[in-house]
């Protein structure tokens, strides 16, 4: 028993109040930011923007490079796409409706995929940090969740996809890291994502049911 709260708990003794309770904020706002998101609310974004500011500052002092790029990217990110989510018709209707990705989309992913892991993998360079094999996890994980928040900037159904798979990628990572908190806090993303997904399918398939 002692060896698993010195496992998953003896991280943060070297952790100061101020820092846990920055991580348990930017948690917070996060968590909500993706109820808002699998609620096809435009939420998503005001949150998110809490939640990613924070992380920027978390994941530095964690020497995560890759994810503090992630959330500094989802940050303009959120700012895009709640430009996008809140354009409106003259009948007060949302323009930009929940779709699924053209092929011409996919050409767009995989150009975003490879720019990012070649942006990341720079800056791990940079600062001799691939010396550690979790270095080439976390760039990869960049590529994936860059994808996707482009994806939902879109209102692409696909982007929970590439986030599950991220999210499921991440979580070791962060215990390995010492951020206990958010490990777990990616493991609830995970299962909101999932319903997340299949809310917007659902949504998605009424749209196209419409004449």
């Amino acid at each position: 028993m002692t060896d698993f709260f010195d496992f998953f708990f003896g991280q943060f003794k070297g952790y100061t109040t101020e820092f846990l309770t920055l991580e348990l904020t930017a948690i917070f706002f996060g968590l909500l930011s993706v109820i808002y998101s699998a609620k096809n609310s435009i939420l998503v974004y005001p949150t998110g923007l809490i939640s990613t500011f924070i992380f920027v500052y978390i994941l530095y002092t964690a020497d995560l490079y890759g994810d503090l790029i992630i959330n500094a990217y989802y940050f303009y990110m959120s700012i895009y796409g709640w430009y996008l989510w809140s354009r409106k018709d003259r009948q007060h209707h949302d323009l930009l409706k929940i779709t699924a990705v053209s092929a011409k989309d996919n050409y767009k992913c995989l150009g975003i995929f490879i720019v990012s892991v070649i942006f990341v993998s720079v800056v791990y360079h940079f600062f001799h940090m691939f010396n550690q094999w979790w270095a080439y996890v976390d760039t990869f994980i960049t590529g994936l969740f860059f994808i996707g928040m482009w994806l939902l900037a879109k209102r692409k159904v696909e982007n929970w996809l590439y986030l599950i798979a991220g999210d499921i990628i991440a979580i070791p990572l962060f215990f390995y890291k010492g951020l206990i908190f958010t490990g777990f806090f990616y493991i609830i993303l995970t299962t909101i994502a999932i319903f997340g997904y299949r809310s917007w399918k659902r949504t998605l398939q009424d749209e196209l049911q419409i004449p």
